[in-house]
């Protein structure tokens, strides 16, 4: 096994608490929101968080298509995505995803994320489930990331003890 990397006095810890891809995958198929990052028109972040699924192995949301966020990437794709978990320092685990978002029309793949997005977060689909899944998806498309940089962290792996009350 490599022996991560010193600085200083310790061992840099970004060495330790990386996730392993398998586990970045398993983490992410996790039930939870998402925080969407965007450049708004200013240059100023857009945060927003949603709910989300996948289309074609890659991460996807669906969203009014009049949405700022929307505007935001038509006209600069590059997009942040941030999973979380944790609420206290040694049970904090995270994964960032950068890359660029592809805005879906097509009816039939944002059929596809809005199925799976309503599984993930409601119960699972029956036909007798369409008129609702169909109300979901009207004036939608879908903004599916394309990612060129994952960044992870999962500070169980330090083995620090708890901080939380008794």
């Amino acid at each position: 096994m490599e022996q991560p990397q010193q600085m200083g006095h310790g061992v840099k810890q970004r060495d330790l608490i990386k996730m392993a891809p398998e586990e970045v995958d398993a983490f992410l198929a996790e039930r939870r929101p998402l925080s969407m990052c965007s450049m708004g028109p200013d240059g100023s972040i857009h945060a927003v968080a949603m709910w989300y699924g996948f289309l074609e192995g890659a991460i996807a949301v669906e969203t009014k298509a009049k949405a700022q966020k929307v505007q935001n990437l038509r006209r600069d794709p590059r997009l942040t995505c941030l999973f979380e978990d944790g609420d206290y320092y040694e049970e904090l685990r995270g994964v960032e995803l950068v890359g660029k978002a592809e805005i879906v029309e097509d009816p039939d793949r944002l059929w596809e994320l809005g199925v799976n997005v309503f599984e993930r977060y409601y119960s699972p689909y029956t036909e007798e489930l369409r008129p609702f899944v169909e109300t979901m998806l009207v004036k939608r498309v879908v903004i599916k990331l394309h990612v060129d940089r994952t960044v992870s962290w999962d500070h169980r792996k330090l083995g620090l003890p708890s901080t939380r009350p008794a």
